[in-house]
């Protein structure tokens, strides 16, 4: 048996999450949270190819709050299993010996991260195109196979999730740890194969300037990837928070503005020309709601890091025309007038292909990280680490995980 956090369907704790939790934030981690630590039996290996792993660090992703929140689009609801043991960003310790993605041999005791993506491989079936192509992220099985209906491990009832005390894992989600890196830095490997992919997925030409709505973990793990695979210029990063400033500028930002300066920064940096809407009436304005300031000109490239209505706005209305907008944060609705108007190219990011662990481990080796896991809490305690997790950026933390081996 086994200690984790199990994850369970609740409409009526879902319903009241999406009205109550903007205004009563409280309840997110309170009586209202889908969420229940239990004992548990651990979940057994049934198939070849797959061993156990022990978690030590367990991030607090932005997808997991929006699961516990109920603020998370009910397209995923036919992509998951439950109840389930959330965890994706993980750092373990084997608990068999096994082998790793490329078919190396990883002794037990070997320490691991995962890629959390369940495709064909892991799924004992033969490669769809985009597996068969190299892109695991985008497999179109990851309903079927000998495991439950399941995007990622973490959101799978049968695979366990690093928020509990063991998992199982398919070989092709091994990646070895090296022996100098630390778990600190290991757990943050998963997030970072993430921001390879966006700057991949980007397109930055040469010396283009770049916007990065957002300066939580998915917006500085995006800056440090722009900066250090792409041949970008300038990147101007907006940020809410003075801790959260500071290490956009140590991850490579140019520029750094309040939400409130986003468009004069931008404007500043690419000599565009600013276009203000005429203002409605007040009793219109009520109903209608007021529509923003956009620029004629803009960055190359815009990265929603935030994934809210007010973010996604901001990028649209700030990118060239023809320029390409990148959606990181799982998208808020906007108005897309942006990007029909200046024919946008408006692409999704999702998970992680190819070599992106392997880039992301050595990224993982060298950038600024000292400090970024902010906060460390035992399973019990998931309370208060998920109101922490939620608060993180006005608490100058920028990654919240679960120390699995902790009971203090």
């Amino acid at each position: 048996m086994m200690l984790a956090l199990e994850l369970f369907r609740s409409i009526p704790r879902y319903a009241a999450a999406r009205t109550l939790g903007s205004r009563m934030p409280g309840l997110l981690v309170g009586p209202m949270a889908p969420v229940r630590l239990v004992t548990r039996d651990e979940p057994p290996v049934r198939h070849d190819g797959w061993a156990r792993v022990r978690p030590l660090l367990s991030g607090i992703c932005g997808s997991d709050l929006g699961v516990v929140t109920g603020s998370t689009s009910l397209y995923f609801s036919a992509l998951v299993s439950m109840p389930f043991v959330p965890g994706h960003e993980v750092v373990g310790e084997l608990l068999d010996d096994a082998t790793d993605h490329s078919g190396a041999p990883l002794p037990r005791g070997t320490r691991v991260v995962i890629d959390p993506v369940l495709a064909c491989a892991a799924r004992g079936l033969a490669p769809c195109p985009s597996c068969a192509s190299g892109r695991t992220n985008l497999c179109n099985h990851v309903t079927v196979g000998h495991v439950s209906p399941g995007l990622q491990t973490g959101f799978c009832r049968d695979t366990g999730g690093g928020w509990g005390e063991q998992l199982v894992a398919h070989s092709s989600q091994l990646h070895p740890v090296p022996d100098d890196l630390s778990d600190e830095r290991a757990v943050l490997v998963e997030p970072i194969a993430c921001a390879v992919q966006l700057a991949r997925r980007a397109q930055v030409p040469s010396g283009g300037s770049v916007l990065v709505s957002g300066a939580g973990a998915v917006g500085l793990f995006a800056t440090l990837a722009l900066r250090e695979l792409t041949v970008a210029g300038r990147i101007t990063v907006i940020a809410k928070h003075g801790r959260q400033a500071d290490l956009a500028r140590s991850f490579g930002a140019t520029d750094v503005a309040s939400p409130d300066e986003a468009m004069r920064a931008v404007r500043r940096a690419t000599r565009a020309l600013r276009v203000a809407p005429a203002p409605l009436p007040g009793p219109a304005a009520r109903i209608v709601g007021g529509a923003g300031e956009m620029l004629l000109g803009g960055v190359d490239v815009g990265v929603d890091a935030v994934g809210s209505t007010g973010s996604l706005d901001t990028v649209l209305r700030s990118t060239r025309a023809g320029g390409r907008v990148v959606l990181s944060g799982m998208p808020a609705s906007a108005d897309l007038s942006p990007a029909w108007f200046r024919e946008l190219e408006v692409a999704g990011t999702y998970a992680s292909s190819g070599d992106a662990f392997e880039v992301a481990t050595g990224l993982a080796r060298l950038a600024p990280l000292d400090g970024v896991v902010g906060g460390r809490y035992p399973l019990h305690r998931w309370r208060e680490a998920l109101d922490h997790a939620h608060s993180a950026g006005r608490l100058g933390t920028v990654k919240v995980c679960f120390d699995v081996r902790s009971r203090a």
